[in-house]
């Protein structure tokens, strides 16, 4: 008997010019500057608008698509042509948050040092390894193998400690520990020497465990000092960078990055206007010569005739999605920021952050038509600039939660007064999670317990125990 099966397979492919568009989106103002330059290099069919061609004559900034040189190719002809609205209100780009990366920072001062080749290779290799908060989190053992390996040199762990203290020299002190102890105890030592740094020294390296789990009595007792020499001794402590790397932990900070703004919103005649400055975007066209080209080519039956069609189609082609993803990138950030503005309208005329309201990507996805995934990509690594200040897409992104009355508030509110609360607590008496849990139910907000602890802890505050102070 024979049997009869049908199986359907769905599969989507993505045209070049969508693949284009979604590389695109993803884009800083700076990064896309850079793609556009490079696009502008490798491909000779693409000019900036205003460009003079070989004969010295302004190149024509006329729509060009393949349709007008009787090409074959069955798809839509795009105009090849676009124009970077938006007003272009600064003549130059406000430049944010410009810094010197960790890393190159501890590379130059390694430049600054006298050592032979193998030691140097060695101590790039080591600040390599360093995380972004700046400390050595790889064992020595295991590092000697991935110097072997990857460089080729034997060493080993005592070189490597011997190396690892030339780095721990560098600024910021700190760098270079292993452990938050060693990171301390560095910074602890490079100060002067006063009778309260010498106690904390001694605290950091004899009594750590007992300072961080806060037994103070247990310290004063096996040390022989009073409760004002401990309380100046921790002051000295509470001075010291626990993240001498200098990283946030922060999920759209990023390192060493040029914050150039995308969109810019101001307050005008009581109206939220938002633009999309140009900055150094050129417009883009098809040089219209190798249009040409391509019809003229053509007329010849040569075998080199026929390779220049090819070659200038394939450029052409090229060019054509390109700008036209340019384009589509273009309207898709401005709609997006739109939905969003419109969203949170209320906080974006005054940035005031009670009135922000609970708002994930599927919101804003619904009210452009877009995918999540794609307004995704338009939120990463873009800023805004408003009349409060210069914030990531992603700032204005929370859950929401109820509260008494049934109004839905950001979990960003809560956390604020959250945080607030646990500034103005009785540092000799600290509020538990269950006392917090009250504090928040008194100001109308129902939080379990559990979700105060998980708000706690993406607050980097630690428990009630850890909080208590003399």
């Amino acid at each position: 008997m024979l049997k009869q099966g049908l199986q359907q397979k769905l599969t989507q492919k993505l045209s070049p010019l969508q693949i284009q568009t979604i590389k695109l989106l993803e884009l800083p103002t700076l990064e896309l500057e850079q793609r556009i330059k490079k696009e502008l290099e490798e491909n000779p069919v693409l000019d900036e608008d205003g460009e003079k061609d070989a004969e010295g004559d302004e190149a024509e900034a006329k729509t060009v698509s393949l349709s007008d040189y009787g090409s074959d190719d069955s798809t839509p002809s795009y105009k090849l042509y676009v124009n970077n609205q938006g007003k272009d209100i600064q003549p130059q780009y406000n430049v944010f948050s410009v810094k010197q990366s960790f890393h190159q920072s501890l590379e130059m001062q390694l430049g600054y040092r006298s050592m032979d080749n193998r030691t140097r290779s060695i101590a790039q290799f080591i600040i390599g390894s360093l995380d972004d908060d700046g400390y050595l989190r790889r064992d020595l053992e295991s590092l000697s193998d991935d110097v072997a390996f990857r460089l080729g040199i034997e060493t080993n762990e005592k070189e490597l400690e011997s190396i690892l203290h030339i780095i721990q020299e560098f600024e910021p002190v700190g760098v270079g520990a292993r452990s938050l102890q060693e990171c301390l105890l560095l910074q602890i030592r490079s100060r002067s020497g006063s009778k309260a740094q010498k106690t904390a020294e001694e605290i950091l390296e004899k009594y750590f465990a007992e300072f961080t789990k806060k037994h103070y009595a247990k310290i004063m007792s096996r040390m022989g000092i009073d409760e004002d020499e401990l309380k100046d001794a921790i002051d000295e402590i509470v001075k010291l960078n626990p993240r001498p790397g200098g990283q946030i932990d922060d999920s759209y900070i990023e390192q060493a990055q040029q914050v150039v703004p995308d969109f810019i919103l101001d307050v005008k005649d009581g109206q939220l206007v938002m633009t999309m400055p140009k900055f150094s975007v050129p417009e883009l066209k098809v040089n219209k010569r190798y249009a040409d080209l391509l019809m003229n080519s053509g007329k010849n039956g040569s075998k080199e005739g026929k390779d220049a069609v090819s070659f200038v189609k394939q450029k052409l082609d090229s060019a054509k999605w390109f700008i036209e993803a340019i384009k589509q990138r273009q309207n898709t950030l401005q709609n997006t920021m739109q939905a969003i503005i419109d969203f949170q309208h209320d906080y974006f005329m005054d940035g005031d952050e009670t009135k922000l309201r609970p708002m994930v990507l599927k919101n804003i996805a619904e009210i452009t038509g877009l995918d999540i995934s794609t307004i995704s990509r338009v939120v990463n690594c873009k800023y805004i600039q408003t009349h409060f200040g210069i914030f990531p897409l992603k700032y204005f992104f929370s859950e929401g939660m109820m509260t008494d009355n049934g109004e839905e508030v950001s979990t960003r509110e809560i956390k604020n007064i959250l945080a607030q609360s646990i500034d103005q607590e009785d540092k000799r008496k600290p509020l538990t999670d269950e006392e917090l849990v009250s504090v928040l139910q008194s100001k109308g907000y129902k939080v379990a317990r559990r979700t105060v602890a998980k708000y706690r802890e993406q607050l980097n505050i630690p428990i009630a125990r850890l909080r208590k102070e003399l």
